[in-house]
Parts: structure tokens; sequence; C-alpha cells
């Protein structure tokens, strides 16, 4: 019998906002965004917020952010985000979802992050709280730098389908795993699994689940 799995979005799902704006200070320190770059990425959290964003927004923010990388390495960026785990991303990571990783790690159920926020973040967010794996957009590498080139875009239908791909690879079965998002955007994400959970729902997914009678919950501590 194949093992099932709990997917988790990563912002506002299993930390409280987003991930990239979090830790803009430090690309900012690092050279990588200007500080007209860091009032941008506040801009854009604020309207993410209010609204919800379509997975076109989602997929023009994700490539515009793989842009910035070019020429920056891959060891800098691991340095980076190592650096800011203790004070900046673990401080903002909710309660709620990692005790129900011990839920589903208790029924035999492997655990991941997915989230269109660069891969290397990603895993290495997953790496410190303990889950089986990560899957984030990807950009091209050569030598060890970013050349700025999305190759693998973790959002929308993509994020589905790195989903499928994932499982098809850890021989996973769907119809009995779970996801966790916020996002309406993530529609295709929480489809692709036979238990989908609207998280922190923005407005559009609380519909939308009401209406499929997904559940929906809630985390605040």
């Amino acid at each position: 019998m194949s093992p099932s799995a709990a997917f988790f979005d990563l912002d506002r799902t299993l930390i409280k906002r987003s991930s990239v704006l979090a830790l803009a200070p430090s690309f900012r320190k690092r050279g990588l965004i200007s500080r007209v770059g860091l009032v941008k990425s506040a801009f854009w959290q604020v309207l993410f917020v209010l609204r919800g964003v379509s997975a076109e927004r989602v997929r023009s923010a994700a490539e515009d952010g793989m842009k910035i990388l070019n020429g920056f390495s891959v060891a800098e960026m691991e340095s980076l985000v190592g650096d800011a785990m203790e004070t900046v991303l673990r401080p903002l990571v909710y309660a709620e979802p990692l005790n129900l990783v011990q839920e589903h790690r208790a029924r035999g159920d492997k655990v991941y992050i997915v989230s269109a926020t660069l891969q290397e973040i990603v895993q290495h967010i997953a790496d410190d709280l303990g889950f089986d794996g990560a899957i984030g957009s990807t950009c091209e590498i050569v030598d060890g730098v970013y050349t700025g080139r999305s190759l693998r875009a973790a959002h929308g239908e993509g994020k589905a389908e790195a989903v499928r791909h994932l499982a098809a690879e850890d021989g996973l079965d769907l119809t009995s795993s779970t996801a966790y998002s916020d996002s309406y955007s993530d529609i295709p994400f929480l489809e692709a699994v036979g238990h989908p959970i609207a998280a922190n729902p923005d407005r559009k997914l609380r519909r939308i689940a009401q209406a499929r009678g997904w559940p929906v919950v809630d985390f605040a501590s």
C-alpha cells in the first residue's frame, strides 16, 4: 500500500507572513534588492492580505524574483537563509501546523512544504523544521551561481504538477493525502489530493471551501 503525505503551503499557512518579505531586509543587506524594492515588497504583501492574488500575479512576482538572483551564488543564499532562520523565520512559524505535522507523522504520512518561494529557501526551512522534503520554484544555476532564469514555477497548476511528480517519484498515494493552503491561487494544488484543507484562507478560497465542503482551519498561535 502506497504511503500518504501531507503537503503544507509555506506563506501564511505554515508561517505568519511572506517568507520573501520577511527575508527582504537580509536581501537588501546582501545587495540583492534596493530600498525601492523593499517598499515594493511591502506593497505586494498588503495587496495579498487585502485581496488575495491571482495565479498570474503570483507567477509574475515569482519570475521577477528570479531575475534579481542573477549573479548571486547558491552558497550565499544558503548562508543568508541560515543566518535568518533563528531570528527571522522560526518566530513566524504557527504552532498549529507543526502539531498537525506530528499528527500526520503518527499516522505514517510523509510531510512536505510546497511553495512558490525559491527551492533553496523552502528546502532550508523544511530541513530546519524536520519535514521530509520540499518543493519550491527553481532558478537555473551555472557553476554554483544563479542565472536569473526560471526553470520551475511552483505556483498555480505548476505547483500541482510538481506535487504529482513528487508523488510518482516517492510512490505516494495522493488520493489519501492532505494539502493545506491559504490561497485561492492554490486551488489546483488543493485539488491534486484527496483531502484539501483551507488554512487561514483568503476570501475567495474560503467561499470555495465552504461551497465544496472542504474543511477550513485558522491558525493563530
